[in-house]
Order: structure tokens, then sequence, then C-alpha cells
């Protein structure tokens, strides 16, 4: 009884570890590419809000080819997309690069060079509401401003600046 418990209980040992030998087994090549990666890198900005953030990363990871609207036939797809801070209407070709963008996003906050360019030129006006526009273009780059209305008291104004606080 005793040797029939020990060769069991040796059993039950080696028997799980013998299992775990296996011979190496060759992956396929993996290749990753960034189709928009130009597009991320002109729109990354540390000072815009989260949701900003999200969307435009969204639509930079939108894949075409996988949309049911996508067929061989056609050179140019647009595809709108939506949160309720804002709209990005986005251009792409067929193979799923992105050409342009047109960006409209209400209410997301202002960079600090915005801020500081507003407190030096109105210092007694607060914004009363605030659209950031982003135009974005494979061939020409990128275009972000605002366009802000300032109230002081009973007096309103509207002002477009840039990212950097230049007003235009």
């Amino acid at each position: 009884m005793k040797k029939l418990l020990l060769m069991l209980f040796l059993f039950g040992i080696i028997n799980p570890l013998i299992s775990q030998i296996t011979e190496p087994e060759e992956l396929k090549e993996v290749e990753l590419v960034a189709v928009n990666y130009k597009y991320l890198d002109a729109t990354t900005n540390d000072e815009v809000a989260v949701p900003v953030k999200l969307l435009q990363e969204k639509v930079a990871k939108y894949d075409i080819k996988t949309s049911d609207i996508y067929q061989d036939d056609y050179d140019l797809y647009e595809v709108n997309f939506f949160i309720p801070q804002g709209t990005v209407l986005a251009a792409y070709d067929k193979d799923g690069k992105l050409l342009k963008t047109v960006e409209r996003y209400k209410d997301v906050g202002l960079p600090s060079a915005v801020r500081n360019a507003l407190d030096q030129k109105y210092p007694d006006w607060t914004v009363s509401k605030d659209v950031y526009l982003v135009n974005y273009h494979d061939e020409k780059g990128i275009e972000k401003r605002y366009k802000l209305k300032l109230e002081n008291g009973d007096q309103r104004m509207r002002v477009k600046i840039d990212e950097k606080g230049n007003f235009l």
C-alpha cells in the first residue's frame, strides 16, 4: 500500500513537470503602422481638456476600412464624430489616411497662454463663452484658435485669439 501511494505521489508530481516542456514556436512578424501620427503630433497639447484629447485620439485611430460605408470605389470618406462638448468632421482617403479635419469645441477651457494674454489686454473682463476651433490639413498643417465672448458689467466684446496668445 505504501509503494502504491508513493508511486501515485511521484507520478502526480512528475507528470505536470514533464508536460510543461514544449518546443519553441516561431511567431509571425507583426508590423505596427501609425497612419495618422502627423495629426496626433499636431494636435497634442497638455493643456487641452480631456474630452477633446479623447475625441482626437478616436479620430486618429479610426479605421475607415472596417466601416460599413467603406467601398473600394470611393477616394474620399467624410466621417463625423460627436461628443457633448464638440464635433469633428474628418476626411479620410481610401487607405485610411487622415487628410483634414474641421473641429469645434464649446466651453473646454483656455490654455495658460490665452488666459495670460487676456489678463494683460483686458484685465477687468471675464470670459462668458469660449469656442475652440481646430483646422487640420495634411499638407498645410494645423490652425488652432479661440473665439471668446468677454463681459465687463453690461459691456460685451468678441475676440479671436490663437493658442499662443496672439490676438487675430
